[in-house]
C-alpha cells in the first residue's frame, strides 16, 4: 500500500508540494507583419524572408515566472542604433519599410532572474531588385589576310538583387542563349559574384542589328516582377564607326516588366576628352582660374561632369559646358579636380588636374653647433650651422636669400650656402659658416619667396653672437604638482632660458591619447599650457620639452608637471530599498567609491530629513547607521550625505516592513471558468509573493477590480493562503461582464500595514481560438500551421513541406510525394531524418491549447484525435502521440504509437482520449536507424465525442485509402477505463 501512495504522490505536480511555481522563461518568436515566407533550412534555422519596403513585425511570445522582459538585439549591435523610433523593451519589434540593410539574424532574449535566460533567434532575408544598368563596349581589329575590320559589341548588363537574379538575353522576342550561333556569346565576367552578364555580338552582321532586352528575374520570389532594359542597334549611318546618334524617350511599360527603350547606332563610340592644362596647373591667390573640358569623342554624346577631391567643389565655382571657372581661388581651393564623360559606351573617360595655390606659412631657422664635435655651444673656431625653412606650395618653387646685417650673404671660402641639405627636411636652404671668426657675428636674415609672386615673401632672423647661449628647461618653484577642482581653470608652466628661447612642446606622458584640446603635442611660446574646465580624466603627467626649431638644434631639454583634479565623491549604493520584519535590527552603510582627495571629511546621516548624530569615521572609506528596532517610527527615509574638501554625494535608503508586490501568473492554462452564462464569466486569478521571508507573514490581500470603461469598482479582503515562496495563490472573481476589460489591483497586508500592489487587465477571451468550430481540421496549408509550434526542449523540428517546395537534395525511397489529398500544392508537416540527425533524436509539435467543458464535474468528456500518417522507409523510426494535461500541473501520458515501415501510402489513426482538464496533443516523431526514415502526418482534427467507427476520407480532394490498422487507435484507448478501474480498487 505504501508503494502505492508514493506513486501517487509522484505524479503531484512540484509546485503543489512547496517547491514553487517560479519557472525560467521560455520564447518563441513568430511574425506578425507582411512576409513572404517564413521557412526552415536544412539544419533547422528559421529564415524569415521579407520584401524591401514592406513592414517587419516580429513578436517574441514569451512564459515564465515571474513574467519575464523581452529585449531584442540584431547580429551587427542592438536594434536600437538601427532602429531609434522602436523600443527594444518590448515583446514586439515593428519596423516600417525595412530596408535590405536591415536584414540580418534578430534575437529575443526574455529573462525574469530564474534561471538562464531564453534566446531565440530569427535571420530576417530580404529580397529585392533594382533596375538593371545596361553598358556598352566595342572593338575594332584588323584581319590583315583579308583586308577587312572586325566589328565586335559587348552589351554588358548589372543589377543589384536579393536572392542573386537570373539574366535572360532577347534580340526581338528570340531568347538568346550561350553560343546559339557564331556570332554570339554568353558569359559572365571573373569576380562579378552573379551580378552581371555579358552579352558579346562578334564582327557585327545584318541579323545583329535588332532590338535587344536584358530581363533580370528573381523568379517572382516575394511577388517581386521581372525588370528589364531594352535599346536597338541600329547601322543608319553605313560602315564607318563614327556619326551621331539619338537617344530616344521612354515608349512603354507593362505590368510584367519595366522596359526603358536605348537607342543606339552601330556606330556608338566610347567617350574622350582633352584638358587645356597639363595634369598640373599652379596658380596665384585672387586669380580667376578656368579649366576647360572638350569631348573628342563619344556617341551618343556623353555626359561631362566636374568633381573635386577631397573637398567639395568651392562655392566661387562656375560650371558652363566643359568649362570650370573657379573666381579668387583661394589656397583652401589646392586640389584634385576631376573631369569625367560618361554616355555608357565603353568605359568612362576622365581626366586629373592638379590645382596647387601658391602659399607660404610657418618659416623656421635653426642653430647647428659642430656636428664633428658634438658641441652644444656656440664657439670661435668651429663650424656653425644656419638652417631656414618654411612650409609652401608648391614647395619646390620656393626661393631662399640669406642677409647678414641687412646685406646680401655672398658664399666664400668659409661662408658655404647649400639646398636640400640631407640631415634636414626637404627643400630647406642652409648656411655654413666653416672655422666660425669674430667677425661673423651678427644678424642673419632668411628670406622665402616665389618668383612669381615677388610681393609675397616670409622671412626669419637669428643674432649669432658671444650671447647666444643654448637653452635651459626648469619648473618654477611650487609649481611641480598643480591642484584644482574639477571644472576650473588650470594652468601648468615650465620656464626656459637661453638665446634664442624656442618654443615649449607639451605632452601627456602616464596616457596615451590626445590632450584636451585634441592635439598630440601643444606648441606654446611662453611655456604654459592652459586647460579650461578642467575633469578627472586630465589628471596625470605631462611632460614640456625644448622645441628643435626656432633655436638650435641639440638635445631637447625636459621638464615634468603633474596635475592633480579634485572631484566631489562618488558612492554607492545609490538607492536601496530595505524590507524587514518588524523589532528586528538592521545596518546601513554607504561606501565611498571614489573621490579626490579620497579620505571622507564629513558624513551626515538623515532620516525623512531631519538631522541624525553623527557616527564617528571608524574608517574612511564608507560611514553606518545601525537602527536597533524597526517600528513605524523609525521606518521612513534615511540619507548619508558624505563630502570632501571639493563636494559631497548621497545615498538613499528607503526603510520600511511593507510587504513586496504580488507577482501575477500569467501561464494559467484555463482562467475562464463560467463560459457565457448569462453574458457573464468568471475569471480565476492566480499569483505568488515575492520575497514573503523579507517581511513579517502576509495576513490577507486586498483585492480591487475597477471596469476599464465606465470607471466603477468593487473591492474584497482575501485571506493569505500561504507564506510560502513561491506557492501559487489563487481566487475566482465573479460575476464579469463579457463586453467589458477589468484592471485587477492586489495588495498585500502585514501587521506593518498595506504593502507594494501590482495590477494587470482581464478581458474575456474564446477558450479555443482555433481550430474554428466550421472547419477544425488542420491541413498545414497556412505557414501558421493551425497554431501549432515546435517543441524547444527537443532534438529537431518537424517541417512544413509540398511538392512544389521540397528541396532538389531530399533522400530518396523515404517520405510522400504528396500530402494525403495527393496534391502538389498541398502542404503537410514531416520529419528530416538526413544527417546531421542520429537515432533516437525526437521532433516535438505542438497543438494549441483546447479548453475542457463538461456537464458534470464527475465525468470526464471524450474526444477523438484524427489524423493521417505516412511511414515510408527502410529506416523508419516510431510516432508517437501523447497527451498534455494542464490543470493545476503539466501531465504528459502516451495515447497512441507506432514503429516501423508501413508502405508507401498514407493511412488514417482515430485516438480517442479522455482528459481531465485543458489540454494540449503532441506529434513526437522519433528518428530510426538511417536517413530513410522520413515520417509525415497532415489533416490532424480534435473533436468532442467518440471517434467515428469508419475511415474518414480527405476533405482537400481525393480520397485517401483507408489503413489496414485503422483501429489501432481505438485499441489504444480501449485500455483506458479498464487500467483506470483497477488502480482505483487498488487505491481503495
Amino acid at each position: 500500500m505504501e508503494v502505492f501512495w508514493l506513486l501517487f504522490l509522484s505524479l503531484i505536480p512540484r509546485h503543489s508540494r512547496g517547491q514553487g511555481v517560479y519557472a525560467q522563461p521560455q520564447a518563441q518568436i513568430i511574425h506578425a507583419g507582411q512576409a513572404c515566407v517564413v521557412k526552415e533550412d536544412n539544419i533547422s534555422e528559421r529564415i524569415y524572408t521579407i520584401r524591401e519596403g514592406d513592414i517587419m513585425v516580429l513578436q517574441c511570445l514569451v512564459t515564465g515566472h515571474p513574467r519575464p522582459q523581452v529585449r531584442w538585439t540584431k547580429t551587427a549591435g542592438s536594434a536600437s542604433e538601427k532602429f531609434q523610433e522602436t523600443s527594444i523593451y518590448n515583446e514586439t519589434l515593428r519596423i516600417e519599410k525595412v530596408q535590405r540593410m536591415q536584414g540580418g539574424r534578430y534575437y529575443c532574449k526574455a529573462e525574469n532572474g530564474v534561471g538562464v535566460p531564453a534566446i531565440k533567434s530569427i535571420r530576417v532575408d530580404v529580397q529585392y531588385l533594382d533596375e538593371p544598368i545596361l553598358t556598352i563596349h566595342q572593338t575594332i581589329s584588323d584581319v590583315r589576310g583579308s583586308f577587312y575590320q572586325e566589328k565586335t559589341v559587348f552589351l554588358r548588363c548589372t543589377v543589384s538583387s536579393n536572392p542573386p537574379a537570373r539574366f535572360i538575353w532577347k534580340r526581338g522576342n528570340e531568347i538568346l542563349s550561350h553560343n546559339q550561333d557564331n556570332g554570339v556569346d554568353i558569359y559572365e565576367p571573373l569576380y562579378t559574384q552573379g551580378e552581371t552578364k555579358v552579352l558579346k555580338l562578334k564582327n557585327l552582321r545584318p541579323q545583329d542589328f535588332a532590338n535587344y532586352t536584358c530581363q533580370v528575374s528573381v523568379r517572382n520570389v516575394c511577388g517581386i516582377r521581372d525588370k528589364s532594359i531594352t535599346f536597338r542597334l541600329t547601322n543608319r549611318t553605313g560602315a564607318t564607326w563614327r556619326g551621331r546618334a539619338r537617344r530616344d524617350k521612354l515608349i512603354s511599360r507593362s505590368k510584367k516588366s519595366i522596359q526603358s527603350p536605348l537607342w543606339i547606332s552601330a556606330e556608338a563610340a566610347p567617350p574622350s576628352i582633352k584638358t587645356s592644362v597639363n595634369e598640373t596647373l599652379v596658380v596665384n591667390p585672387g586669380d580667376d582660374v578656368t579649366m576647360q573640358c572638350s569631348l573628342t569623342g563619344g556617341d551618343p554624346t556623353p555626359q561631362v561632369v566636374w568633381s573635386h577631391s577631397p573637398n567639395p567643389m568651392p562655392s566661387s565655382s562656375i560650371l558652363q559646358g566643359g568649362n570650370l571657372t573657379i573666381r579668387k581661388i583661394r589656397p583652401e581651393d589646392s586640389g584634385y579636380y576631376n573631369c569625367t564623360a560618361i554616355n555608357n559606351v565603353g568605359n568612362p573617360a576622365k581626366k586629373t588636374i592638379n590645382v596647387l595655390v601658391r602659399s607660404m606659412k610657418n618659416i623656421t631657422f635653426q642653430i647647428t653647433p659642430d656636428v664633428i664635435k658634438e658641441s652644444e655651444t656656440i664657439q670661435l673656431g668651429q663650424d656653425l650651422k644656419l638652417s631656414c625653412h618654411v612650409d609652401a606650395v608648391p614647395q619646390e618653387k620656393v626661393v631662399y636669400t640669406w642677409y647678414k646685417n641687412q646685406q646680401p650673404v655672398r658664399p666664400s671660402r668659409n661662408i658655404i650656402i647649400t639646398r636640400n641639405d640631407p640631415d634636414l627636411p626637404p627643400i630647406t636652404s642652409s648656411l655654413e659658416m666653416i672655422e666660425l671668426r669674430f667677425t661673423d657675428y651678427g644678424t642673419y636674415m632668411c628670406e622665402a619667396s616665389f618668383p612669381e609672386l615677388p610681393n609675397q615673401k616670409l622671412s626669419i632672423e637669428v643674432n649669432i653672437s658671444a650671447e647666444t647661449v643654448p637653452p635651459t628647461l626648469s619648473v618654477p618653484r611650487g609649481q611641480s604638482v598643480i591642484t584644482v577642482r574639477e571644472g576650473s581653470r588650470a594652468e601648468l608652466q615650465c620656464e626656459v632660458r637661453g638665446k634664442p628661447r624656442p618654443p615649449i612642446l607639451w605632452t601627456r606622458v602616464d596616457k596615451e591619447g590626445p590632450l584636451p584640446s585634441g592635439d598630440m603635442v601643444v606648441e606654446t611660446i611662453d611655456g604654459k599650457l592652459k586647460l579650461d574646465n578642467v575633469s578627472r580624466d586630465m589628471s596625470g603627467t605631462y611632460k614640456c620639452q625644448t622645441a628643435r626649431y626656432n633655436g638650435f638644434n641639440i638635445r631637447t631639454r625636459e621638464a615634468l608637471v603633474q596635475l592633480s583634479v579634485q572631484f566631489a565623491p562618488v558612492v554607492e549604493p545609490k538607492f536601496q530599498d530595505m524590507r524587514q520584519a518588524m523589532s528586528t535590527n538592521f545596518t546601513m552603510r554607504c561606501n565611498m567609491l571614489k573621490g579626490s582627495p579620497v579620505k571622507v571629511a564629513t558624513a551626515v546621516w538623515r532620516f525623512n530629513r531631519n538631522l541624525v548624530a553623527e557616527p564617528s569615521l571608524d574608517q574612511q572609506e564608507y560611514s553606518e547607521l545601525k537602527i536597533n528596532s524597526l517600528t513605524q517610527d523609525t521606518s521612513g527615509t534615511y540619507e548619508c550625505s558624505i563630502s570632501n574638501d571639493v563636494g559631497s554625494d548621497s545615498c538613499i535608503f528607503q526603510v520600511t516592513g511593507k510587504a513586496y508586490s504580488p507577482e501575477f501568473y500569467f501561464d494559467t492554462p484555463s482562467p475562464i471558468k463560467s463560459y457565457k452564462q448569462f453574458n457573464n464569466y468568471s475569471y480565476l486569478i492566480q499569483w505568488t509573493q515575492k520575497e514573503p521571508d523579507a517581511v513579517d507573514p502576509i495576513l490577507k490581500y486586498k483585492l480591487e477590480v475597477r471596469e476599464k470603461n465606465p470607471r466603477s469598482a468593487f473591492s474584497k479582503m482575501i485571506q493569505a493562503q500561504s507564506n510560502e515562496k513561491g506557492f501559487l495563490q489563487e481566487y475566482l472573481i465573479t460575476g464579469l461582464r463579457i463586453q467589458q476589460s477589468y484592471e485587477v489591483q492586489l495588495t498585500p497586508i502585514t501587521v506593518f500595514g498595506v504593502g507594494d500592489s501590482a495590477s494587470r487587465i482581464i478581458k474575456y477571451t474564446e477558450p479555443i481560438s482555433y481550430p474554428n468550430p466550421s472547419d477544425n481540421t488542420c491541413h498545414f496549408e497556412d505557414e501558421k500551421i493551425c497554431g501549432f509550434v515546435q517543441d524547444d526542449n527537443d532534438s529537431f523540428n518537424w517541417t512544413r513541406q509540398s511538392l512544389l517546395s521540397e528541396s532538389p537534395k531530399r533522400t530518396v525511397n523515404t517520405g510522400p510525394k504528396m500530402d494525403y489529398s495527393n496534391r502538389r500544392e498541398g502542404y503537410y508537416m514531416f520529419i528530416e531524418a538526413s544527417r546531421p540527425r542520429e537515432k533516437g533524436d525526437k521532433a516535438r509539435l505542438i497543438s494549441p491549447l483546447y479548453n475542457v467543458t463538461t456537464k458534470s464535474q464527475y465525468r470526464k468528456a471524450r474526444y477523438c484525435v484524427a489524423f493521417a500518417f505516412h511511414m515510408y522507409g527502410r529506416h523508419i523510426g516510431t510516432l508517437n502521440l501523447l497527451v498534455r494535461v494542464k490543470n493545476i500541473g503539466v501531465r504528459e501520458s502516451l495515447v497512441w504509437s507506432l514503429t516501423g515501415e508501413r508502405g508507401n501510402k498514407w493511412q488514417r489513426a482515430n485516438v480517442p482520449i479522455d482528459p481531465s482538464g485543458p489540454f494540449q496533443v503532441v506529434f513526437e516523431g522519433v528518428r530510426g536507424q538511417g536517413v530513410e526514415g522520413d515520417i509525415a502526418i497532415d489533416d490532424v482534427s480534435v473533436k468532442k465525442g467518440d471517434c467515428p467507427r469508419k475511415e474518414i476520407a480527405p476533405t482537400k480532394g481525393k480520397e485517401g485509402k483507408a489503413p489496414r490498422n485503422a483501429a489501432s487507435g481505438l485499441l489504444a484507448g480501449s485500455c483506458y477505463w479498464p487500467t483506470s478501474f483497477l488502480l482505483f480498487m487498488l487505491l481503495r
